[in-house]
């Protein structure tokens, strides 16, 4: 993306330039649309779950924005001699979590493939003045957490034959989940004047991981005066999914986990109690994970709060410290 010309425009107020969840164009001063698109090949083996997953996914960028999904266009990739009534099944799934997020599907693509591939495009409308980014993050700031960990590795193990139901079925509702009610309760809370700055940094946690993702929060953007800070996390304090850290023990590591545990290694460093299982999953690509969220200190419990009046089982997992030499830590 760096090698790509520069292109300016002063309606982007999120470009690709900080990795963020999804872009944002601004269309007056009351109203911006935020912009995102995802797809995958199947990691669960029901065909309807398969298609809710993939829509929940690509919604949860909008939310993670601070924004309201309002339209949607399919992307499918399906074998020629594929069973018509799988895809059926899959964009019945798709449809209907779409329908649950009052998100309408306007239109799609598809292509014959070798691989079933299935996602969307999401648009959704957004207060510019209200914009979520996946930088921000200030000292002393605590960070709080909405799902539990571990899609990744139940997913490998899974195509293995070694999950058990419970995992599965553990696995296959978080990911089933709509972070809606998550950015809902942060919105509750800003909506206060006393908390009206507190929310400084949000993402979702997808296919970079935890540390991956909170990798981009702690770098910031010097460009724009949003400068560099460090993360320490407390690997106790995250929910994991049944079975997950069994995975992780049993090596049933996506190729993902370990590109992203080379890609950050540099960065992070670990407490020398920290079990390998937890590492691992630390660094586990999630699908449709939870928004890691980087909070003023003193809103954080009244965050935690609303997160549980909207059924969400929100943890705090770390704080932001000034800058060293390690962007994250690992407790």
């Amino acid at each position: 993306m760096r090698q790509l010309p520069r292109q300016t425009d002063p309606n982007v107020i999120v470009g690709f330039e900080t990795n963020d969840d999804a872009g944002v164009y601004l269309l007056d001063e009351k109203t911006a649309l935020v912009q995102t698109v995802d797809f995958f090949t199947p990691i669960v083996d029901d065909a309807r779950s398969f298609g809710e997953i993939a829509a929940a996914n690509s919604l949860s960028d909008i939310y993670a924005m601070g924004g309201r999904p309002i339209s949607a266009l399919s992307v499918v990739g399906f074998p020629e001699k594929g069973d018509p009534k799988i895809l059926g099944e899959i964009l019945q799934g798709g449809l209907a979590k779409m329908m649950e997020a009052k998100c309408t599907v306007i239109g799609g693509h598809s292509v014959r493939n070798e691989d079933v591939l299935f996602g969307y495009s999401v648009t959704g409308v957004i207060d510019p003045k209200r914009v979520w980014k996946n930088v921000g993050a200030r000292t002393a700031d605590a960070l709080l957490f909405t799902k539990p960990l571990g899609t990744g590795v139940i997913s490998t193990a899974l195509k293995k034959e070694k999950a058990s139901v419970r995992s599965v079925n553990a696995a296959t509702e978080s990911m089933l989940t709509l972070n809606r009610a998550a950015a809902e309760a942060l919105q509750e809370i800003q909506a206060q004047e006393k908390w009206r700055d507190a929310i400084h940094a949000v993402t979702d946690i997808t296919g970079f991981g935890l540390l991956g993702h909170a990798r981009e929060m702690a770098l910031g953007n010097p460009a724009k005066g949003i400068q560099p800070v460090s993360i320490e996390l407390d690997h106790k304090a995250f929910a994991y999914l049944p079975g997950a850290l069994q995975a992780a023990k049993e090596g049933h590591l996506p190729g993902g986990l370990k590109n992203n545990r080379e890609f950050v290694a540099e960065c992070a460093e670990f407490a020398t109690g920290v079990q390998q299982e937890y590492r691992d999953l630390l660094f586990d690509p999630q699908t449709s994970g939870g928004l890691l969220v980087a909070i003023a200190a003193d809103a954080a419990d009244e965050a935690l709060d609303a997160m549980e009046r909207h059924g969400v089982a929100a943890r705090r997992v770390g704080t932001v410290i000034p800058k060293r030499s390690s962007l994250l830590h690992v407790d």
